[in-house]
């Protein structure tokens, strides 16, 4: 079993370039609104009772999928590098999907604020991810985690040993899969 964990700023692509890498392989899209958009018709991600549900539904996923027949699994995930917990959620998953004999690939990208911007008004994300459609706020929350986070790791911090990091600002969904496949023979 292969597990892609994609991770990068809001809008840089994880969503898109996950969906790409599903079509040319054999691994299942689980990108991280499927989660906060089904809690969200009933709490806010950012209530307590909202992130322990995603958390709830993430974790019982990745418990099934980590001991199924399935090839393997992307998942998108939002990793503010300045967080401990963060850390610590990326190690725990990591380890369940390693405990299971499975092959764990690390995809961080990397993109300008202005194509993020742009991104963050594209027809596939807001299809797909509805609290996203108020552009005007999402615009605003975008630009608020540069205040608070670290979306994207420092020269040398990850030393996982499957870890690529693209800049895909010039770069198509499907370039970005092509080149992830290829890296990781998937």
């Amino acid at each position: 079993m292969k597990f892609v964990l994609i991770t990068g700023p809001l809008a840089v692509g994880k969503m898109t370039v996950g969906q790409e890498l599903a079509k040319i392989t054999n691994l299942k899209l689980f990108h991280n609104h499927m989660t906060i958009e089904l809690v969200n018709h009933f709490f806010g991600y950012g209530t307590k009772e909202g992130k322990r549900l995603v958390n709830l539904f993430r974790q019982e996923i990745f418990e099934e999928v980590s001991k199924s027949n399935l090839d393997g699994m992307i998942f998108t995930y939002l990793w503010a590098f300045n967080l401990q917990a963060d850390w610590d959620y990326v190690n725990r998953v990591t380890q369940l999907f390693e405990s299971k004999g499975a092959t764990v690939y690390y995809v961080e990208l990397e993109a300008d604020l202005g194509e993020r911007i742009q991104r963050n008004k594209s027809s596939n994300r807001l299809e797909h991810k509805p609290s996203k459609r108020n552009v005007e706020w999402s615009e605003n929350e975008l630009k608020r985690s540069l205040e608070s986070y670290r979306l994207n790791s420092l020269e040398g911090e990850i030393n996982f040993p499957n870890y690529m990091k693209i800049n895909n600002t010039n770069l198509s969904a499907e370039e970005v899969a092509e080149l992830v496949k290829e890296k990781f023979d998937l």
